[in-house]
Order: structure tokens, then sequence, then C-alpha cells
């Protein structure tokens, strides 16, 4: 059978030639373990690589110019992520989990105050409007503030004299209840 000329070449034929290469693409995608898809929200099976949220709060721990606290990694969760980013001439702490629940929890520590706190919290892109301080709330003998996102975002932050601790999350209310309970039981680490 002769080819076709070129000018006889339509998109039929076009779409029919890349059908079977994308098929290829995709095999070899999930051949090799790189793709997956998201269904479990179980952090244990999730393919994130584990954050050494220990050596990482220990560095902040020597570095920060205010005392760090460790908050232990409970059962269940998984840690995937930390950063010291600056914030108005400040440091700050960050380190985050996944969750039981699923959901993604951060704790924040910094010298920085609240009003300077709240926004790097709730994110670049929340305006005024979409932010809402919510109340207080009294746990382990500490006053959290409390703020909800318009995008659902929610998170507290005490006030222990030289340092102010935040925890946020888009999941269960609980989340930040078990890592700010755990964080202000916890001693600050040693600077060296």
């Amino acid at each position: 059978m002769a080819d076709k000329p070129r000018f006889l070449v339509n998109g039929k034929d076009m779409f029919w030639t890349l059908v079977p290469l994308l098929a290829l693409v995709a095999l070899v995608a999930i051949a090799s373990g790189n793709c997956s898809v998201g269904v479990d929200k179980n952090p244990s099976s999730n393919k994130v690589k584990e954050f050494d949220i220990d050596a990482a709060l220990k560095a902040d721990a020597r570095e920060m110019p205010f005392p760090v606290r460790q908050a232990p990694t409970p059962e269940g969760w998984k840690p995937n992520s930390g950063s010291s980013p600056s914030l108005e001439g400040h440091r700050v702490s960050t380190v985050g989990w996944l969750s039981s629940s699923g959901a993604y929890v951060q704790l924040s520590q910094t010298d920085a105050v609240e009003d300077a706190l709240v926004p790097y919290l709730a994110g670049e892109d929340t305006t005024l409007n979409d932010l809402a301080a919510t109340g207080t709330r009294e746990l382990a003998g500490h006053k959290w503030v409390t703020y909800r996102t318009a995008g659902d975002k929610q998170f507290w932050i005490t006030d222990l004299g030289k340092v102010r601790i935040g925890v946020l999350t888009r999941g269960p209310e609980s989340d930040i209840e078990t890592i700010a309970s755990s964080v202000v039981a916890q001693k600050p680490l040693p600077k060296d």
C-alpha cells in the first residue's frame, strides 16, 4: 500500500499517530514508579520522602535568635517539609507534617510580632477581607488566638514571650490541637 500524499494527511491521521505514542509514554512513566495517583490519604503510603525534622529544628535552634521547640512527630504522621524564611527582618522556623487525616499541618516559630505572623500564615494571596480572627482558645495552659481564611485554612497563634508559635492546617482542628499542645509542653532545644 502506498503512502498518502502529504496534502491528503488530516487531523484524524495525526490523532491516530499520537495515541500509541502517548500510551507508550504513560506505560513508561507508570512502570518507572515516577507516576502515582494519590487516592490513598494514608501518609505512610505516600511516596514523598520523610523530612528530617529533628536535624532541621536542631539547626534552627543553633541559628535562630529565639528559643526553638520540637514537637514529637505524632503516631501515624509523616514529616515532609521544613524551611527558615525571613519575615520583616525576623527569621521563621517552619516544619510540616502530613497528619493521619491526610492534611498538611505546619508549625512555625518566630520572634516576629503576631501582626507580621498572621499574613505569613494566611498566605501571600490572602487579603484582609479573606481573613477572620475567630476567637481565642485555652490549650495546654496557653491562650491561642484563632484565625480562618476564606480558603478554609485555619491557624492558631500563641505568644510565649521571646517567641510566637503558629500552627496551621486545612484539616481538622484536632490536628492543630495535637501539635499545639505538644510543642508548648517541650523545653527549648539547646543552642549548641
